[in-house]
């Protein structure tokens, strides 16, 4: 694939597709922390001598961190040290007028994604070509930069849609992050334990199916809210969770389970809010409509257990809501373990990310991705959509490479 030193970008109106997908603190509504912003700087700076366009999206549909991009416009501004354009709008003319008025070394970004309805589908890259939103920045931009690694697995239109029409290489993020992951590859060993919590349902269930099949997973410990899906599939807890097509992935869980029943480790025990203070319950004893907020502290010590006697250990989302103290033992304390364990570890995600750092644990892991879903597929031998269509782009562009 391309980088961006193998194509003349200078004074070129450059398309940068990042993920600054940022957590969104769920009171105040500001940004939790900032790494992916971080990331999406170090490729920016490389193209001082462009015209920048930065696009992500944020969030999904009905959540409360499907945002505007306009903070995170402001905090990319504080990381370059330097003023950073925002237009409310993704391709429509206000958009395409502050593309074209773009002068050198000045970074505009775009509104989330995601409010356009095409960039929330899937599509094959020549029907993504047709979409109105490539369409309609295609004759406005001279180049595309792919540096959003953490979305490589989801063929939206402005990952796969660009490499056809206009010269398109690989970003900082990407390159880093392609090298990093081959020398995880070259060392890792089982036994392969697997980590996963968080708040997204269907990227976890993904995460099995392909891990599994992959051999990457002899045992999965679950918590976050599939570990809530595995334990209502087991029948010990028997409230509703809340979730689109919650009873689906129950179903599924209680398939797996019953084809692998060793394989799946569920919390034993939970942490819930009572009279606002933490109180610790066994998963059979709890209350209906309860919000389980945490792993217990007898999960903790076999999670622990387990991890520190992994050849490899991959973790992709937090066990509880750590932004709160009183909730925040699950997360720090499988995070220690993890950097006390002499296996190969991985960590995945921007909350874990945020974790490492906030806890300072961050040296001790092997390698730390703000890339979820993507990284499970990857690890899994998937082939993924972004990867592609850099190697389609350096087949059409890389005889025009500098």
């Amino acid at each position: 694939m391309l980088s961006i030193e193998d194509l003349d970008l200078a004074d070129k109106r450059v398309f940068v597709r990042v993920d600054i997908n940022t957590p969104v603190h769920p009171e105040t509504g500001e940004l939790i922390e900032q790494a992916r912003l971080e990331e999406a700087a170090t490729t920016i700076r490389d193209l001082e001598g462009s015209r920048v366009v930065v696009a992500s999206h944020q969030g999904r549909v009905g959540r409360s961190d499907y945002v505007s991009l306009k903070m995170h416009s402001q905090a990319l501004s504080r990381i370059l040290g330097k003023d950073v354009k925002f237009v409310e709008d993704v391709f429509g003319p206000e958009a395409l007028r502050s593309i074209d008025a773009l002068g050198t070394g000045e970074v505009l970004v775009l509104d989330n994604l995601r409010f356009t309805a095409e960039e929330n589908q899937e599509y094959r890259a020549a029907d993504a070509e047709k979409t109105f939103l490539v369409k309609r920045l295609r004759d406005h931009v001279d180049a595309c930069v792919l540096d959003a690694f953490s979305t490589a697995h989801r063929a939206s239109p402005t990952i796969v849609g660009f490499a056809g029409l206009v010269p398109t290489c690989a970003g900082v993020v990407v390159a880093k992050e392609l090298r990093a992951l081959d020398k995880i590859a070259s060392v890792e060993k089982g036994p392969y334990v697997t980590v996963l919590g968080g708040a997204k349902v269907n990227d976890r269930m993904e995460a099995i199916d392909a891990l599994v099949a992959n051999r990457r997973a002899d045992k999965v410990l679950l918590c976050g809210l599939v570990g809530l899906i595995f334990l209502k599939a087991s029948g010990r807890y028997r409230s509703d969770i809340g979730i689109d097509n919650e009873q689906k992935y129950v179903v599924k869980a209680r398939q797996l389970i019953d084809e692998d029943p060793e394989r799946y480790e569920v919390p034993i025990d939970v942490a819930i809010k009572v009279d606002g203070a933490r109180k610790e319950v066994d998963v059979t004893g709890l209350p209906p409509q309860t919000d389980v907020l945490d792993i217990g502290t007898r999960t903790v010590d076999r999670f622990s257990r387990l991890i520190k006697g992994a050849g490899t250990v991959f973790m992709s989302g937090p066990p509880g809501a750590f932004e709160w103290e009183a909730f925040s033992k699950g997360t720090e304390s499988l995070l220690e373990a993890m950097g006390a364990s002499y296996g190969t570890t991985i960590v995945s995600g921007g909350h874990l990310s945020t974790a490492l750092q906030k806890y300072g644990i961050e040296r001790q892991i092997d390698h730390i991705s703000t890339a979820g879903g993507a990284l499970v597929q990857y690890l899994a031998g998937k082939r993924l959509p972004l990867i592609d269509s850099l190697e389609r782009a350096a087949d059409k562009w890389g005889h025009r490479a500098a």
